[in-house]
Parts: structure tokens; sequence; C-alpha cells
């Protein structure tokens, strides 16, 4: 069968000069008619620049494109695409921005005949309850929606989407990727998905393609999907060639990824000075109760509660978690958005009052901010004008006022080295990379020599492939400091990566612990290695199985089933 779309060594390079960047060094790719392709790579590979040739948006300088074997000059509505952005017109409604993609494309019909046209498409995903809403009315997830809605209904020979739900919470991020596979299913239109989560490219995809990193970028080889259709994320978990095909695909990126990756040089040399922080004497109820501090008992919850004042009274988001962490520990915390993760987290770091009950740490009550307590937030929330290492020196010289300044330089240096920033100290953070940001974050938290480190979601903002590589850098540099550790995160491999612990959360108002699940996996740990390991999956469909469990409320399933009965 002759192919709907053809790249033949296509080159995209922009730029004059010394200041010329070759994105695309040849790409050649063919896809069938109502085939479904996840092209997967990382953040600067080229993946955007290629969709956007296969849209028209951007001519490539060698080679060409080809839809139906004619080739493509510019955008028109034979590819409908979806964004990461939403670009929506924030002054019509949602009816309003989908009849304008009807009536753009269908001259001939009548305004009837547009509206039931463009009713089926916010049907179909799911937003007949929202129709007269605007978009400033929308959460992220139903704005998608909107975008996914507006390409159908231009009715496309190809649907492109590029990296079309990345900037969503994972529960949202899982809705519609069931829906877009409905989608898909009804109508088998040609789509072709730009994605950096390997797992999203699964669900999804007839067949899976990496994007090499640039300059030149080139494609890898093809993984194909052969796992039947439709697939179920939990169940999947179990399927063995799911398992196989993930492991194939990861280790394929991280090995291009290392190839192409940059070593940060050697480390330097750790002075051995002391940090000096204030102290708190611990709470009266702590005292009260006569335990004996220990490194057993090193960070303890006890009863702790957060409640907000509203218009219609008292909100508990938190009500009474209470964990006891040994020295040296390291948990993840893990629920959906809006559980409370977070919250619990601010109140450890001192910059959220707590409502009822109290922290210990180190025997001393933890009372407002602190730098014996770092904080690596989603954000890295660096001073722009100063450089890397000029960030991270700001939180040294506080901690570390006894210390000569060579020795303050060498604890910069060190960490910094430590994060692969090594040859980019002196670079202003203005400059840098999302990914490259972060890295001076984690460097700055370990620099102050902290009794607690707080992780709130810190590579939540990274493409996964970056991720991957900074989580193994997170856990080199806590390998060597063994720092108490306390990670929120939305990421179940993430969560298993890195912790001894993981502490799943019911869904708030009133938010506790659900579950304590130990990861007696051996340290050190690489994602390579945890991917072979056979006690993985087993862990994996704990933690899923939970998250399904409370997908719905703050309720679990079972705990519905047992209401219902009792009120039957």
């Amino acid at each position: 069968m002759k192919p709907i779309l053809e790249l033949k060594g296509a080159k995209k390079s922009f730029g004059q000069g010394s200041a010329r960047t070759d994105v695309l060094g040849g790409i050649d790719l063919s896809i069938s008619d109502g085939e479904f392709v996840a092209i997967v790579g990382f953040s600067g590979s080229g993946k955007t620049t290629l969709i956007n040739l296969i849209a028209g948006l951007e001519m490539p300088d060698a080679g060409e494109v080809l839809l139906k074997g004619e080739a493509i000059t510019g955008p028109g509505p034979d590819r409908g695409l979806v964004f990461q952005s939403y670009s929506l017109m924030p002054w019509l409604t949602v009816l309003g921005n989908i009849k304008l993609a009807v009536e753009s494309v269908n001259k001939g019909l009548s305004k009837r005949e547009c509206q039931a046209k463009a009713q089926h498409y916010i049907d179909m995903v799911g937003l007949a309850h929202a129709v007269d809403r605007h978009p400033s009315e929308l959460s992220g997830g139903m704005r998608q929606r909107v975008s996914v809605a507006r390409a159908l209904a231009m009715n496309p020979d190809i649907l492109l989407l590029d990296e079309p739900l990345s900037a969503l919470d994972a529960l949202t991020r899982a809705k519609l990727q069931n829906e877009i596979e409905q989608i898909w299913s009804q109508d088998k239109k040609t789509v072709i998905l730009i994605t950096n989560d390997v797992d999203e490219a699964i669900l999804l995809a007839d067949r899976i393609i990496p994007l090499n990193p640039g300059p030149n970028a080139t494609l890898g080889p093809d993984f194909k999907v052969d796992i039947v259709r439709p697939r179920d994320r939990t169940a999947m978990n179990s399927d063995v060639m799911f398992k196989k095909l993930r492991a194939d695909i990861t280790k394929y990126l991280m090995d291009v990824g290392a190839a192409a990756h940059v070593e940060g040089g050697e480390d330097g040399v750790l002075p051995n000075v002391m940090p000096v922080f204030p102290m708190q004497k611990p709470p009266k109820a702590y005292r009260d109760a006569a335990i004996s501090y220990n490194d057993e008992r090193y960070l303890e919850f006890f009863n702790l509660k957060k409640t907000y004042p509203t218009a219609k009274g008292p909100l508990t988001v938190v009500d009474g978690f209470e964990i006891i962490l040994k020295k040296g520990e390291f948990i993840s915390l893990i629920g959906h958005s809006g559980c409370g993760k977070s919250t619990v987290l601010s109140m450890a770091a001192g910059l959220n009052s707590i409502s009822d009950g109290g922290i210990v740490l180190d025997g001393h009550e933890v009372n407002g901010a602190n730098p014996e307590r770092a904080v690596v937030f989603q954000a890295p929330n660096l001073y722009t004008w100063l450089t890397a290492k000029e960030n991270v020196m700001l939180g040294v010289e506080r901690v570390f006022p006894h210390a000569t300044k060579a020795e303050r330089s060498d604890i910069v240096e060190y960490y910094l080295a430590r994060v692969g920033l090594k040859d980019a100290m002196h670079k202003p953070t203005a400059d840098m990379s999302n990914g490259m940001k972060q890295r001076v974050g984690i460097a700055r938290a370990f620099a102050l020599s902290p009794k607690l480190l707080l992780l709130d979601e810190p590579f939540g903002m990274l493409d996964s492939l970056t991720r991957w590589e900074l989580q193994e850098v997170l856990m080199e540099v806590w390998d060597r400091t063994q720092v108490t550790t306390v990670c929120v995160t939305h990421d179940v491999d993430e969560a298993i990566l890195l912790a001894d612990r993981v502490v799943m959360m019911t869904n708030g108002p009133h938010a506790r612990i659900g579950k304590i699940m130990d990861v007696d996996l051996p340290r050190p740990r690489t994602r390579k290695a945890l991917l072979e390991h056979p006690r993985y999956y087993e862990l994996r469909e704990q933690l899923l199985g939970f998250l399904d469990e409370y997908e719905h409320g703050h309720q679990g399933k079972s705990e519905l089933k047992q209401q219902n009965k009792a009120v039957a």
C-alpha cells in the first residue's frame, strides 16, 4: 500500500555562519494510512522541527516531505495540529472555537449544519457540559480537549500531536490518553504523536520511532507495538511484551542520551567544615510524651493537620498525617493532584503553618523556615542575573560563616561538578535550559549540608528523558551524603527508583496516609537495573493499584462499596 506520508532525506538548519545550527540531518520516514506513530526523543532533539516540516510551518533545506505523493508547500486543513499550548480564541466559547474550525473548511454548510458538526466533536471529547464556557473558565485538561476537538473538526487526513499532554498532571494526562485512543479507534485517522513519555507511546502507538539527539538528528530503529488494543495501563504492567518493549526503548534512549552527554569533569575536594544552623526546642506535646530521641526517630510527623478558612467554613486538607523516619532514610510521597502531598512538604519546610500536631527533626521542633531543611521546588527559583556558582554561594555563605572564602568556594564547586555543571558554573542562569537550572537547584540544596532534604516534584516540569538523567544525578549525590529526604512525586517509577519507602496518600479533603510500601531493592539504583529487577513490576503494580483505588475521590473504591452496602 502506498504511504500517505513520506520524508526523503529531509534536512533542516537554522541560522547562518558560526551561528548555524543543524537540527535535522536527513530524515527518512514512511507512514501508512490509518497508522498511529509515536516519535520519542530528548528535549532539543528536533521533534518539534520535524512536526513543523510535516505541518508545512517550515520548509526543508534539503530532501522532500510528501503527502499522498505531493510535496508539502505550506500548512493546510488536511493536517490537524494539537500543540502543547492550547492556542484557543479566548473571546470565543468552546462551541465558538470549534465552529470556527468547522466553518473554515466547510464553506458550503449552513449555520445549523456547522453547529451540528461542531457539537458532534464537542460530544466526542466529552465537553457537552461546557459548551458555553470560555477558555478562561476551563481546566488545562479541558482546554486540551477543545484543541483536539478543533483539530478533528477540520476532518484532516493526518492528526499531528506535538506533546499535547506534557503540561498536564498525571491523572488528567491518563484520562486524555484514553480519550485519544478511543477517538483514533473510531475514525482510524493517521496520527503522528510527538512525546517524551515511553509509556504514553506504548499505550497509544502502532509503531515507536526514537529521534536521536542532534545536531543533525536522525531517526533510530522502529519499535513495533504488538500489544492488543484497547490497552489498559494497569493490565499492561503484567504484560511480558510490554515489559520487554519498555526496557528495550528505555535502554536505547538512555544509551543515545549518554553518548551525547558532555561529562561534568572531576569532582574536586569537599572541605571538612560543618554548617551552623539555628535551633528550636521540641514542642510541649513531644516533650510530654517523654520519647527518647535516637537515629531511629530522626524525623517525626505526629498527628499533622492543616486547615484553611473558607467562605463555607474550615477546610481540612491534611488530617492526621503520622510517620517516623530514620536518619538517612529516603521516602517518596505519592498520590493524585490535590491530595495534600505538597502541603505536608511545605509544613516540613516551615513555609506553611501547622494547624495541629507537629514535626520534630533531630530532637528540635520545626518552626519556620531554616537552611537545615533545604527545598528543591518544581521551578528552582534562581536569581537569573547571577551565575550558577553565585546562586549556590548565597546559601553556603549563610550556613558556613566560619569557613574561609576558599573553603566555601570549594563546597560550591564540588556540588556543581557533581550535578554536571563544572564547565557551566560561571554561566548566568538566565541563559540555562530548564534542566540545567534544576541542576543548580539540586546543587544548592546539597551544598547547604542540610539535615533534611525536601523535594517538591523537582523534575515535574522536565521532559521524561531529562528527568531520568537528573534522577540518577540526584541518586548519585544522595548516595554520597545519605541526607534524610522526603520527595513529593506523582511519578510511580520515580517513587520506586528513589525511595526506601513509598508513602501513598489518599485524596483530599482530609487526606491521610493510605498505605506505606517498603522498596526492598538494592542500592545504588539505576533505571536500567530497575527495569531488569524481578521485584520492580510487582512494586509498580501495588502503586498503580492504589492510585486506581483513589482515582475518583477521597474515598477508595473499596470504601465506597462498603459504605453503599451499609446504606442499603
